[in-house]
């Protein structure tokens, strides 16, 4: 099934000058999305197959410690990569419903610069400073 939106003229960029979340807006983002879950997949794939090839050589036990912190490591950057999937496949979801683009807390269109440093934002920068105010004060209250 092909998800694509609309065919994008060579060299387009979103502008402010167009309508917020246009055709041509969600398909360069739907695009980024799936070209960052690729080399996601890619990068932690070939992570996995290195570390796996390591531990198959005839190793002292130094050798084995190191194998092992790699797998350590391995498996953490694999978790995080799963968690940034799941961001990319919510945001992608998102492109299709029609909802892509917009603060979840407040209704209101994210900045095309924070969309494209951050494709997965689901906050504008105010809510997400309130969000991450909010979550200082709880750990601090914590302690």
């Amino acid at each position: 099934m092909d998800d694509k939106i609309c065919e994008l003229p060579r060299g387009y960029r979103p502008s402010k000058a167009e309508q917020f979340m246009s055709n041509f807006q969600r398909e360069y983002f739907r695009r980024k999305l799936v070209k960052w879950k690729g080399h996601i997949l890619r990068e932690t794939e070939y992570a996995m197959k290195c570390i796996q090839e390591e531990g198959k050589d005839g190793a002292d036990s130094a050798d084995l410690a190191s194998t092992e912190t790699g797998l350590t490591y391995g498996l953490r950057s694999k978790e995080r990569a799963h968690r940034l999937i799941n961001k990319i496949d919510a945001a992608l979801q998102k492109i299709k419903n029609g909802t892509y683009g917009y603060c979840e807390e407040t209704g209101e269109p994210i900045s095309l610069d924070r969309l494209k440093a951050r494709p997965v934002a689901m906050l504008s920068i105010e809510a997400q400073e309130r969000h991450e105010k909010k979550e200082r004060t709880q750990s601090d209250d914590d302690e």
